[in-house]
């Protein structure tokens, strides 16, 4: 008996463009695609059928902040979004995945957890970077499957994972580089204290923003590129906050580096003029900017100068986030919204771009980012059956009681955005559908080969 599944749609995103097309998959692969309807295949429709969202930038807090966000909250919170493949970030749990050995304890943390598809940087921190005392432990990590490497240029607000400076990075740069992987960097560069008010009204949004000045970024992507063009290493800039930066990424892009980097639903969908002040759900670093700014970000992802978008899903347990106080100098920082990629994105971009050219900011450019796009972000057989199914036109309010994150608190609750998902498959298996999770534990781990 054949255990063949096929879900056809009138608009089926195959080279490019939606057209009419029957997707078949059978032990998690896709096997065939047809260009019309097929007997006995599943009908979606008018609903656009494509390649399973890859969010590159996602903060999960386990082991050991068990208060904080984990894998399976994380995970079904993702696949209720149409993510498939989530790639989490090495800070905020402990220990931090700043060694092999902590990688492994990740890995067991995560076992038995994941909804969806799941992958992992390691860290770089001035105490793995001291060559040649720890290079072996460096590059164990580096063997150890991660799929890149994070730093900050600016302290990470988590003591065991301090900053790092141009001497660390050029000493890591060329072991990175020799294991094909990429150097992912936070770029701020703190310098001095900004002479505002802050201190003295901790609520206000403006001064928030002007405390963490577009210069501190523009500095740190300068020095960025000057070392990969030195070093030859694969550089990623994670959420790019400061379009000032652009046009050095543009150029840097125009000269041959291998450089790439990505902005997040809330840079194009919010803006500073609209935020309140002693509301805490909207701080994060770099923080949320000006509207004319932010324009300029979205036309950066229609030229290529940005490569993708992802969420910075960074949550925190509400008393940490001052929800009460309001209090932007104590609040943590960051913004929980994984759940909202795809409908908070297409919001932002719906009036710049077509729906054909906006999937591939959300699929096939973090699939090839990653180096995983022989296998995922596009329908094509061979791939993962990795599939969403969703509506770009049906509008719908963001409720609490529909946030799977763990906790509910969001800057999204209450706006209402276009593209409703209906059906999330991961690894051949509908996790997500008519609202709910109806299967679990269908992900899988994503490793560097």
């Amino acid at each position: 008996m054949s255990t063949t599944k096929k879900i056809y749609s009138k608009r089926c995103w195959l080279g490019g463009k939606l057209q009419p097309a029957t997707v078949y998959y059978e032990k998690g692969i896709i096997t065939e695609i047809q260009h019309h309807k097929t007997d006995g295949a599943e009908d979606a429709g008018n609903l656009i059928l494509m390649p399973g969202i890859i969010d590159a930038h996602v903060h999960v807090n386990e082991p050991g902040r068990t208060e904080w966000e984990g894998f399976d909250t994380a995970t079904q919170a993702a696949a209720a979004g149409g993510v498939t493949t989530i790639i989490d970030m090495p800070l905020n749990s402990i220990p931090v995945t700043t060694t092999a050995n902590a990688f492994a304890e990740k890995l067991a943390a995560s076992k038995n957890k994941l909804h969806v598809n799941v992958g992992f940087y390691g860290g770089l921190i001035p105490g793995n970077a001291k060559y040649p005392v720890d290079k072996n432990e460096f590059e164990r990590l580096l063997q150890s499957g991660v799929l890149g490497i994070k730093c900050f240029l600016t302290h990470s607000g988590i003591e065991e994972f301090p900053n790092v400076g141009k001497k660390e990075i050029a000493m890591a740069m060329p072991v990175i580089a020799k294991h094909g992987l990429t150097l992912l960097a936070h770029c701020e560069m703190y310098k001095k204290e900004v002479n505002n008010q802050f201190s003295d009204f901790p609520g206000s949004y403006r001064y928030y923003l002007a405390s963490r000045p577009k210069q501190w970024e523009n500095d740190a992507v300068e020095l960025m590129i000057q070392l990969c063009r030195k070093h030859h290493c694969k550089t990623h800039i994670v959420h790019v906050s400061s379009a000032e930066v652009l046009i050095k990424i543009q150029q840097a892009k125009e000269e041959g580096l291998p450089i790439t980097a990505e902005t997040c639903a809330h840079y194009i969908y919010f803006n500073a003029e609209d935020i309140p002040d002693s509301n805490s759900l909207y701080k994060c670093a770099p923080p949320i900017r000006e509207k004319d700014n932010n324009d300029q970000l979205k036309e950066a992802l229609l030229t290529g100068v940005l490569d993708f978008i992802t969420t910075d899903h960074s949550p925190a347990p509400p008393a940490i986030k001052e929800l009460e106080s309001g209090n932007l100098q104590k609040a943590w920082g960051g913004i929980a919204g994984l759940q909202y990629l795809l409908p908070a994105s297409w919001t932002a971009m719906k009036e710049k771009i077509s729906i054909e050219k906006f999937i591939p900011l959300l699929t096939e450019h973090p699939a090839s980012f990653l180096q995983v796009n022989n296998r995922k972000g596009k329908l094509k057989a061979g791939h993962d059956a990795d599939l969403v199914l969703w509506n770009p036109e049906e509008k719908f309010e963001v409720k609490a009681a529909d946030i799977l994150h763990r906790y509910d608190c969001s800057p999204y609750c209450g706006k209402n955005l276009y593209g409703t998902v209906t059906q999330t498959i991961v690894n051949g298996i509908t996790v997500y559908q008519n609202k709910k999770i109806i299967n679990q534990n269908a992900g899988q781990w994503l490793l560097k080969k």
